[in-house]
């Protein structure tokens, strides 16, 4: 790379293998503007990463082998050797394989504790539920609280709603042996991150139509809640430059839906941001970007959340683009202590 090395890259946990595979760089559309001009400061250090990511070949069927390649986004740190983490095998959806779900904090003696169903992201396409275990950890410390994560099947060999069923019988396997893992059954949230936000919010959708499973918390971080954004319906040119980008989500919404992104008719429950009704959904945390491609769509979501009286907690944070939380910044130190204080306080209100 020109400014930057793949050992400075390391240390920024980026792993951002994918930049050394050669291949026709995307353009960048931003109106002739550096698209670093909309990067808050604070990111000055990683500017020639961010500016490399900018220009990246898109996502799509032909890249896809090397995005999925370990490490080719993002490092992931090992677990830490505490709280445990439990890999368990759980019976998938009918006539669907057995899935695998990784429990952090599981199982401790003492009062019972509350309880995320966690989906990781990764453009519903790639990434594993492994990925995100230290940070979970990290989470479930700080929260005192039991995590499990889903290794749900990937788009395109699984459409929707195969990653949904997936989930769905997750959630359905954290209530039934809550006991077990030392959970409180009557305090349990979802949350996700980019495709596993959207992941989340589809999983809260279906909860409440299926009425099994009581919710009490929604945490959706920068969710992809909407097909249409960057397809049907075109964002402003400074909007999705970096790290996710128009071309990106037009191939992860088409590879999961099995139809184009942004088409008139999608199946039903499949893109939250096209569900009619919200009455009924839990409490939730949006948190976001100001020059994320999701902005647009995850403040709309916020709203009309709020307009059905159900409570959202918003947070647009400036000049941060997507995946703002894994790079080193004063802004990722203080939003996870807003985002675990959030968790916090919902998990006490859920309790009185």
């Amino acid at each position: 790379m020109d400014q930057i090395s793949r050992r400075e890259l390391a240390s920024f946990g980026i792993g951002l293998a994918y930049l050394f595979t050669g291949g026709a760089a995307a353009a960048l559309d931003v109106g002739g503007t550096d698209p670093m001009r909309f990067v808050s400061p604070e990111y000055k250090p990683l500017f020639p990463v961010l500016r490399r990511i900018a220009a990246m070949p898109p996502w799509d069927a032909k890249s896809l082998p090397n995005l999925r390649k370990p490490n080719a986004l993002f490092v992931s740190p090992p677990p830490a050797a505490t709280p445990p983490v439990v890999e368990s095998m759980i019976p998938g959806p009918k006539g669907a394989p057995d899935v695998r779900a990784f429990v952090i904090n599981g199982g401790a003696a003492g009062a019972l504790k509350p309880a995320i169903l966690h989906i990781h992201g990764g453009g519903f396409v790639m990434g594993s539920a492994k990925d995100g275990l230290r940070s979970l950890q990290e989470h479930a410390a700080a929260i005192d609280c039991v995590i499990v994560t889903i290794d749900y099947r990937l788009a395109p060999e699984t459409r929707f709603p195969g990653a949904l069923e997936d989930n769905y019988a997750g959630l359905k396997w954290l209530y039934a042996h809550a006991a077990e893992l030392g959970v409180d059954r009557e305090r349990i949230a979802v949350m996700g991150d980019s495709a596993g936000g959207g992941h989340a919010a589809m999983l809260a959708i279906a909860a409440r139509d299926r009425g099994e499973v009581p919710l009490v918390y929604q945490v959706l971080i920068y969710p992809m809640l909407d097909d249409r954004t960057g397809s049907s319906r075109k964002m402003p040119p400074h909007l999705g430059q970096i790290m996710w980008r128009p071309a990106d989500n037009r191939f992860g919404w088409t590879s999961l839906l099995g139809v184009p992104a942004g088409s008139a008719r999608v199946p039903a429950g499949s893109v939250p941001a096209r569900v009619g009704d919200l009455r009924g959904l839990p409490p939730a945390f949006i948190a976001v970007g100001s020059i994320d491609l999701f902005v647009d769509e995850d403040v709309d979501y916020a709203r009309r959340l709020i307009d059905v009286g159900i409570p959202a907690e918003l947070h647009v944070y400036r000049g941060a683009p997507h995946g703002f939380d894994r790079l080193p910044s004063e802004t990722a130190r203080q939003f996870n202590l807003v985002l675990r204080t959030a968790i916090k306080n919902a998990f006490d209100f859920a309790k009185k």
